[in-house]
């Protein structure tokens, strides 16, 4: 597909592939606790190299101990770590996450600010970072290019970039802006509960039919398929690809009877 498809073709495609994933996610949210920017921001630190599960059960803690940017300039350090240790790279997280509220005390009057410029010079922060934030903390449009985005984007054809930044610049061409924020959860979701890293669900995949890889990596088999696809949303993104819990197309359904043509077809 990448040999051969237009600029319009591929944004076409991105925006229908988009558009399916607003009917498996109606309603996206951030996986990290939190109740301002600040604890937003802290998360987000403490989420590189861990999962959003394991940030939330140290959270709680956190949160208590230090309420304001001031709390965190001026937090033991050993005891910081000793709360965060369990998030892996602790000692780097607890030295960001000091300088965190060092700068902000010194800079913007103890809040996080709200514009790009300003975060991307945050202790802590990346692009990424910042786009978390900006997206679920002040409602400002960002794409969060994590792990999970990078690889569903690259096995969607969506560009061959591998700089986040660069990748982020390319998909902000392709989707319209007002749904950056959610179509990065949804992007985010798709990527833990069916596209997985080692082997994606590609014969239960509600977007199949536009992916270019579908069946490289992931079995075709709905069956086979079926049972890799996770979450408590299960049955309702099983449902969006045609099948039944079991990999059974549907009665009456049969969106999936060809998957294994679907797929070839869109690599074609």
């Amino acid at each position: 597909m990448r040999g051969t498809e237009t600029t319009i073709g591929l944004k076409r495609r991105s925006r229908r592939m988009a558009r399916r994933l607003a009917e498996a996610f109606p309603e996206v949210w951030c996986e990290l606790d939190f109740s301002n920017p600040l604890e937003l921001s802290v998360a987000t630190i403490l989420s590189a190299q861990c999962t959003d599960a394991r940030v939330n059960m140290v959270t709680p803690a956190l949160f208590a101990r230090y309420r304001t940017a001031a709390d965190y300039a001026g937090a033991d350090r050993e005891e910081l770590e000793s709360l965060i240790h369990s998030t892996g790279f602790y000692r780097n997280k607890a030295r960001s996450i000091q300088g965190l509220g060092a700068v902000l005390v010194e800079k913007y009057d103890g809040e996080v600010p709200s514009r790009m410029e300003d975060l991307i010079t945050l202790p802590g922060f990346g692009r990424k970072t910042a786009n978390v934030v900006l997206g679920n903390a002040f409602d400002t449009p960002g794409l969060t290019v994590d792990t999970h985005f990078q690889r569903l984007v690259h096995r969607w054809a969506w560009t061959e970039e591998t700089d986040p930044v660069k990748i982020e610049r390319v998909v902000a061409e392709l989707l319209p802006r007002k749904i950056w924020t959610d179509t990065s959860h949804r992007i985010i979701w798709m990527g833990r509960r069916v596209c997985h890293a080692r082997k994606p669900a590609c014969g239960a995949c509600l977007l199949a039919a536009d992916c270019p890889s579908a069946g490289t990596a992931g079995p075709l088999d709905p069956v086979a398929a079926a049972k890799l696809v996770s979450g408590d949303d299960r049955g309702h993104l099983l449902a969006l690809a045609g099948l039944d819990a079991d990999g059974a197309p549907l009665p009456g359904d049969e969106a999936l009877a060809g998957t294994a043509a679907q797929g070839e077809g869109a690599g074609r």
